[in-house]
Order: structure tokens, then sequence, then C-alpha cells
């Protein structure tokens, strides 16, 4: 008799433990599809920015575009809302400029400079660039992004000395 109880408790302990686990698989199946249908992921469209619009069409490119999170800005050179160079020879201003018009496109999708998080550089003058780099530092308060610096023969307009461009990540 005590044999035949302890095979049925076992035969008891067994059956729950086969179908309990099946029925625990089950459940996790259940609510791994319930979440599975919960997730849907849109297709971003990308949003365009000018900041110059008559400049950008005639030269044929958009000054920033977001997706997603992410901002793609075009490089930024000193020029007038014509499209003129301006501090011609001021490779110091030139570079205020730069950021003061970078500053314009981040404040339209709502960002600073924080969030930056890559910056790439191209100067004709990489010794002249070097001695005015540290202005970065009053950009940049908390970090400095990734990025290069590349020194290059020529810019679009020969009058330009530096050219900055950026990568954004917008925190929602």
């Amino acid at each position: 008799m005590k044999t035949q109880t302890y095979q049925l408790t076992l035969f008891t302990l067994l059956f729950t433990l086969v179908f309990g686990i099946q029925s625990c698989e089950q459940k996790q199946n259940e609510e791994t599809k319930e979440v599975e249908k919960e997730i849907v992921v849109e297709p971003e469209k990308p949003e365009y920015f000018s900041l110059r619009p008559e400049v950008e069409k005639a030269y044929g490119y958009s000054h920033a575009v977001k997706i997603g999170n992410a901002i793609k800005v075009s490089g930024a050179v000193s020029m007038d809302n014509e499209g003129n160079p301006t501090a011609i020879g001021d490779l110091g201003q030139q570079m205020k400029n730069c950021y003061a018009d970078l500053e314009k496109i981040l404040k339209h999708y709502g960002c600073t400079f924080d969030d930056v998080v890559v910056e790439n550089i191209f100067t004709t003058n990489m010794p002249l660039f070097l001695e005015n780099a540290a202005y970065r530092s009053e950009i940049y308060k908390n970090h400095f992004p990734t990025g290069s610096w590349l020194g290059v023969k020529e810019l679009a307009i020969p009058e330009f000395m530096i050219e900055i461009e950026l990568e954004v990540h917008k925190i929602e």
C-alpha cells in the first residue's frame, strides 16, 4: 500500500510538473504574443530644415534633416543671407559665425550644443584653426563631441576658411 501511495504521489508530482511546465510555456508564449502585438515600429519620416532656403536651393542641399532622434546638419560656413562670404580672411570670426548659424539650427529642433554627438571641422588653414580652437570651450561647456578636424585644399567658395558639420541626438 505504501509503495502504491509513493507511486501515486510520484506520478502526481511528475504529472503536475510536466503539465505545469507546458502550462507555463503556453502562458509565456501568450504573453510574448501580446508583447509582440504591442510593438509597432513606424518608419520615421524625414523632417527637412532650411536656414537660408534660397541659398540652399541654389546650391542643392538642405541644411538639416531629422529622422527620429537623429539630426544631420550640413556644414555651416560664414555667409550672409544671400550666400556671400563674411569675415573674409578672419578664420576666428568665421568660426564664430558658423557656430551662430549652427545654434539657430539646433534651436529649431529644441536642441543645444549638449546634444551634439559628432562635430567635423574642415579648414583651409589648420595652424590658424588650432590657434582659434579654444573658442570651442565656449560652445561645448559640458563635454566635447566626437569628430574630426580636417585640413582641406579648398571649400565651396575660396573665401571660406572653415566649415563645421554636426550630428545631433535629440533626447525626447
